[in-house]
Formats: structure tokens, sequence, C-alpha cells
């Protein structure tokens, strides 16, 4: 097994980042004690809540330098999914906009982490 599976955000509280996914991704998690979540994505592709408050925790980074990015096949499933995301009270800090790879808008997790819906290039 030689390819990433697992992509972890450090988080201030799983069980509001938990609530936040699980609303977004509509679906539960397949793993989740106190101090980590982690919900299957597509083709054994994981995502992970790692509390910052969990014992032995260790990161010397700040800040927020990435973003989790949704492909969706068309312009009218973006525009869709800004909607509904807006219905859910997510927080938007790009709204929808043409950029060189096409419509696309950015929303935030409750920890500030970027998530940028748009379609394939």
């Amino acid at each position: 097994m030689n390819h990433p599976n697992l992509l972890i955000l450090y988080v201030a509280d799983t069980a509001r980042s938990r609530a936040f996914y699980e609303q977004l991704l509509e679906k539960a998690p397949t793993s989740n004690i106190p101090s980590f979540v982690s919900f299957e994505l597509a083709n054994q592709l994981h995502l992970g809540l790692w509390s910052e408050q969990a014992p032995n925790f260790n990161s010397a980074g700040t800040g927020q330098r990435m973003e989790v990015g949704y492909l969706v096949e068309t312009e009218v499933l973006v525009e869709a999914t800004y909607q509904r995301w807006q219905v859910l009270g997510i927080t938007i800090e790009q709204p929808l906009a043409r950029t060189v790879f096409g419509l696309t808008f950015v929303a935030l997790d409750p920890d500030g982490h970027r998530l940028r819906v748009c379609m394939p290039d």
C-alpha cells in the first residue's frame, strides 16, 4: 500500500467538528473516539478530525495551509452545493466566482479549514 488514504484536520472540538462533517457529508463517522473522528469518503480515502487537546498531541504548525476539495461534475452542482451549504449556515469565505479552472466557491469549517467546491479541470 503506497498511496495516501487519510487526510487529518486538527480541530479544537471534535464533537462540534463531527456534527459539522456529519451534516456536510450526510453520513456517520466510521471511527469515533473522544479525541479522534474519521469518515470514510471514497476509494479508501478517509477524513480524520484530531483534537488539538488530545493527550500527546504535538504540532508545530499553525493556521490552515490547505484546502479540502469537493469535485462535482457540473456547474449546476457547484451552484446547488453553494445554495445547500448556505441553507446549512456554513460560513462562505469566497462566494461563487469564475476562476481559471471554472466556477468555484470556498467555505470554512468550524476551525477555519477551507472547503473548496469546483469541477475537475
